[in-house]
């Protein structure tokens, strides 16, 4: 590809990336410093009065804290779900790439399965009900990890391809059994796919809000997402409370992000190209 056109073509990304991403980011920040009346008019403007420290202590005292409870759910929630995620999904994608059996082509079409078929809220609350899990931390951490298995078995299977058989032959003729095998063995070298799982799981089911409001539903239940209700009425929108709230809810996921993307590219282009 010729340089002018490559110059260009990385331009246009670059502007594309900063409407998509910078200019809304920096609209939340400037309105949440603004006041109410100010940020009333979602203007895109320097505000005269610069109050973010009020609004960030107005934001965190609603409704009796009920943001620092939703951080605390939502980092249950979080750690939770997506510690399943890891360990089932880097078993279930050992087990897919060593062992082929006449049941192998029927898992792998439940995998996909998962990743075509949209999720279905009301047969999940019926299974949830039936097994005295609806409405309860438990039952929306199961349901978030069965949401999001079905990636990263695929990015796990992919990556184990590259994984040479020799190590299990030697681990099994020094006497390792089946756990001790893949613990010891296996999933140490994991390690990079592994952190490209916890990085992008995390961010999805931190910011998920639809899930928590269909299994979690409950005023004391309430994750960070669902807090943006707490500044909505049918009269008034206190956006600068709003917006606030929307500023404190971005910032773990994107320290998260910026700290990771490295470890997230390298997992992800790995297991794409040896798988």
């Amino acid at each position: 590809m010729r340089t002018a056109t490559r110059y260009w073509l990385g331009t246009a990304a670059i502007l594309v990336f900063a409407v998509l991403f910078i200019i809304p980011f920096v609209f939340v920040l400037v309105t949440a410093m603004k006041t109410q009346q100010e940020a009333g008019f979602l203007e895109f403007s320097w505000p005269t009065e610069i109050v973010l420290l009020d609004n960030l202590r107005d934001a965190l005292e609603a409704r009796n804290y009920i943001l620092i409870i939703a951080f605390i759910n939502s980092t249950i929630l979080t750690v939770a779900s997506v510690a399943i995620m890891v360990i089932l999904a880097a078993m279930v994608g050992f087990v897919l790439q060593r062992r082929r059996t006449r049941w192998t082509g029927f898992v792998n079409f439940l995998v996909l399965s998962g990743l075509i078929i949209p999720p279905a809220v009301v047969p999940t609350i019926w299974v949830l009900q039936g097994l005295g899990l609806f409405r309860t931390m438990p039952g929306l951490i199961l349901a978030e990890a069965a949401y999001g298995l079905s990636f990263s078995i695929l990015l796990f299977r992919a990556f184990i391809a590259t994984v040479p058989r020799e190590l299990d032959e030697a681990a099994i003729i020094d006497g390792a059994g089946p756990l001790r095998l893949f613990f010891r063995v296996i999933f140490p070298l994991l390690r990079p796919v592994a952190v490209t799982v916890i990085v992008v799981q995390s961010v999805v089911v931190f910011n998920d809000f639809t899930h928590p409001l269909y299994f979690l539903p409950g005023e004391q239940n309430a994750t960070v997402q669902l807090t943006l209700y707490n500044f909505q009425s049918q009269y008034e929108t206190q956006y600068n409370l709003l917006f606030t709230n929307i500023l404190l809810i971005t910032i773990p996921p994107l320290v998260m992000y910026l700290f990771f993307n490295r470890q997230i590219v390298a997992g992800m282009t790995a297991g794409a190209i040896k798988g």
